[in-house]
């Protein structure tokens, strides 16, 4: 199973949009650099990183009506051409940086507030992967993404 990086979105404080970034520096068990969910020390489980399928964002346009960009999702890698769900308690790589999939990270209340009517609708159990950072490293635009076998 494999896939490849489309976008990446980073946050500095909560509420903003995420903004595109070329790439960042992951760091095991703490985050991404220059992102709000990064921390000094461990990271709660499943914070570190949170990925989405582009065909996600697309389907929901599709099969709802509603359109968001990517980034809209609030989440910070967007993968292509890999089933994100199908990583939930497993290890994988996203360029040369190894991660967990730890839970689906399902849309919320405040996801909706902040973006379209119907969107919890939109992406329920589809809305994205909470994941551990394993590895240091550098994520980038166009990075594979690839799970163990």
């Amino acid at each position: 199973m494999a896939g490849r990086v489309e976008g990446i979105f980073i946050s500095p404080k909560k509420g903003l949009l995420p903004e595109p970034v070329a790439s960042v520096r992951a760091l095991a068990g703490r985050g991404l650099e220059g992102n709000r969910y990064f921390f000094e020390s461990d990271a709660p489980s499943g914070v570190a990183l949170t990925l989405i399928a582009a065909e996600a964002v697309e389907a929901m346009e599709r099969e709802h009506g509603i359109s968001i960009e990517p980034r809209e999702s609030r989440r910070n890698v967007v993968t292509r051409g890999i089933d994100v769900n199908a990583l939930v308690g497993k290890t994988f790589r996203v360029g040369d940086v190894e991660c967990r999939g730890v839970e689906l990270c399902e849309p919320c209340t405040t996801l909706e507030a902040m973006t379209k009517p119907g969107i919890i609708k939109g992406l329920v159990h589809r809305g994205g992967l909470n994941v551990d950072i394993l590895s240091d490293g550098e994520i980038s635009v166009g990075d594979d993404v690839v799970a163990d076998e």
